[in-house]
């Protein structure tokens, strides 16, 4: 049987970020980070926004270069659909929606912290994917949470931060 391959597209924040996957493997992850809100303390949405706008077509460009793959070859485009900062999902929606629709492929809206709880799936050499259920902490710019994961669907949190997520704090010190 034919494994999906499908472009991922992730614009949550500051981070224009383009991948293939067949299956579980993952055959192109190509990430363009955006230095212009170091000067700021933070990432500042509108910049943050118009980077994605600049930078997303040669993202996904690199990937499908990389996967040594064409558009038309794609099952469906993936895109993060939240949470994140609104004008930068605003832009990777967007690309993805006219992406899709030009090439008359499905779209799949992806959650962006249940992404990563369920990243351990993806293949990895000498990786080993846990048992569900498990415990799992997230730790991003604007999440920290301890999950129990019970299936690839049901997931309950079950602590969280209550201000500033360690991720956060990270990004603004690192």
């Amino acid at each position: 049987m034919k494994k999906a391959l499908i472009l991922g597209i992730e614009s949550s924040c500051d981070d224009t970020a383009a991948a293939i996957i067949s299956g579980r493997k993952i055959l192109s992850n190509i990430t363009n980070t955006q230095l212009i809100h170091a000067s700021h303390g933070g990432v500042v949405p509108e910049l943050a926004g118009r980077a994605h706008m600049e930078n997303m077509v040669r993202i996904v460009d690199m990937a499908l270069d990389k996967a040594q793959i064409q558009l038309n070859d794609l099952d469906a485009i993936a895109f993060t659909v939240g949470p994140g900062l609104q004008v930068s999902l605003v832009v990777g929606t967007s690309f993805a929606k006219g992406l899709a629709l030009a090439l008359h492929k499905p779209m799949i809206a992806v959650h962006h912290m249940k992404a990563h709880i369920l990243s351990h799936f993806i293949e990895e050499e000498g990786m080993v994917a846990p048992s569900f259920p498990y415990l799992c902490l997230t730790v991003s710019g604007g999440h920290t949470q301890l999950v129990v994961v019970h299936s690839a669907l049901e997931m309950e949190i079950i602590g969280k931060t209550i201000d500033d997520s360690v991720g956060e704090a990270f990004d603004k010190c690192g």
